[in-house]
């Protein structure tokens, strides 16, 4: 028994030993923060205004038919192919034929009915002739007659009858004049008709009016139009794809930020690491509202000589709103960031006046309890001393999502500033908390450019 009490004594102790040792390596641990900073650097600011846009063609032309029919053919493009989608054109180029059996036949008719009203007028002045002699005839009669007057030569109803003779004879020669305007209206009705079925003729050869790319083929052979109140749509065709637009919608609260010849830079995600360029062309007035939300359409010429830009290409749109080069920035979280209460100086500590002549120790005292500051346009920055850290005041200017540019007698390139504190462990132990001395600037859309 004497023997067993000594060897739970030693493994009571070493027990005990390995526990506080744990515990004291954990405390330690704890006990060890590390912060985590970011340099202040001297760059270029750019405030933006995102918004999502389309690619679209310049010069867009939507091409129909204005005659019901099947399609039996297309034309060929510039490379002697067939027409499809992507094929290049020239003005005149012929993109499709529809079955013309029925606007031939209409034609045929036209052309006989130009040629019989051609043959009725012949017959017009023909009777007019006609006429023209019996009117002689009646009027010579007549003068006979009136010259002799009612007598036993000539009874009076002889008399009478030369007389009627003489005036039917001239009313149907003003009837014949008339039967020629009658043949000649009908003459040029005619030729309307046939100069109409004609054209609905033509009409059955699709041509293209400028010389462009195929966009788009919304037909096949064999397919079969109809066009009654609205053109039916076969290809859309680009004049030019070396110049494109971006439209975009902008809400109304970021419009009045918006002018033509303003700089906007682009993405698409076909080439998402790669930035375009282009200008605001026009502002569009006819806003739209959908779900009570209001936007402007925002034109933005680019250029695409390389022709990588393909139509309706999905642009995330950048629009420069002001710049300032050659400034101090430092990011949005350490204005945001203040410091734990452990970590802060005391309203007494010596090195609150040290790096900080622009604040005063009220100002600082307050900032350790959270009070925002008075100031407006005014910030802090903390930067590292020691175990603990020490506040530096700056002016705050223009800021993006990401950056805020700041300037001050106490803050200098290549300085490193706080933005959150990590634990020993590596688990982020307070991350962007709120600076009271970071006045609440109103947020703007976009990112550096």
């Amino acid at each position: 028994m004497k023997r067993i009490i000594p060897w739970v004594m030693v493994i009571a102790f070493a027990g005990a030993a390995v526990t506080c040792g744990a515990m004291w390596s954990r405390s330690s641990k704890e006990g060890k923060q590390e912060y985590r900073t970011a340099q202040v650097r001297l760059g270029d600011l750019v405030e933006t205004i995102g918004a999502t846009g389309t690619v679209e063609p310049e010069d867009l032309i939507d091409i129909g038919a204005q005659v019901a029919g099947r399609i039996i053919e297309f034309g060929k493009d510039k490379k002697g192919a067939t027409i499809d989608y992507g094929s290049e054109i020239t003005a005149g180029s012929v993109l499709a034929r529809l079955d013309d059996t029925v606007y031939r036949a209409q034609t045929e008719q036209a052309e006989a009915a130009l040629n019989s009203a051609y043959a009725g007028l012949d017959r017009a002045k023909a009777d007019l002739l006609q006429l023209a002699a019996k009117n002689d005839q009646a009027k010579g009669e007549w003068e006979r007659a009136r010259k002799l007057g009612p007598s036993d030569a000539l009874s009076l109803s002889s008399f009478e009858g030369y007389r009627s003779a003489a005036s039917i004879a001239e009313a149907s020669l003003k009837m014949g004049h008339a039967a020629i305007r009658q043949a000649e209206a009908s003459i040029i009705q005619a030729k309307a008709d046939l100069n109409r079925a004609r054209q609905n003729l033509s009409y059955c050869t699709i041509t293209s009016p400028v010389d462009g790319i195929i966009i788009d083929r919304r037909v096949n052979i064999g397919q079969t139009v109809v066009a009654s109140l609205n053109a039916p749509s076969l290809f859309l065709i680009a004049k030019d794809l070396k110049r494109v637009q971006v439209w975009v919608a902008v809400n109304e609260a970021d419009i009045g930020n918006i002018h033509p010849g303003q700089r906007a830079t682009f993405t698409v995600d076909a080439f998402p690491e790669e930035q375009f360029e282009g200008k605001v062309g026009k502002i569009r007035l006819n806003a739209s509202m959908t779900q009570n939300v209001v936007t402007y359409t925002v034109e933005v010429v680019t250029d695409n000589s390389d022709g990588r830009l393909l139509p309706y290409l999905t642009a995330n749109m950048l629009f420069e709103t002001s710049r300032k080069d050659n400034v101090l920035l430092v990011p949005n979280q350490a204005l945001r960031w203040s410091p734990p209460a452990d970590a802060a100086p005391k309203a007494n500590d010596s090195r609150l006046e040290k790096g900080n002549a622009g604040a005063n120790l009220p100002a600082v005292a307050s900032s350790a309890k959270g009070s925002p500051p008075q100031a407006t346009g005014k910030g802090t920055v903390w930067i590292p001393d020691g175990k603990k850290v020490r506040p530096v005041r700056v002016d705050i200017g223009t800021r993006n999502s990401s950056e805020t540019q700041v300037s001050g007698p106490d803050i200098k390139a290549g300085m490193a500033v706080v933005v959150g504190i990590s634990s020993g462990s590596g688990q982020e132990k307070q991350k962007d908390s709120t600076n009271p001395f970071m006045p609440q600037l109103p947020r703007r859309g976009g990112k550096r450019g």
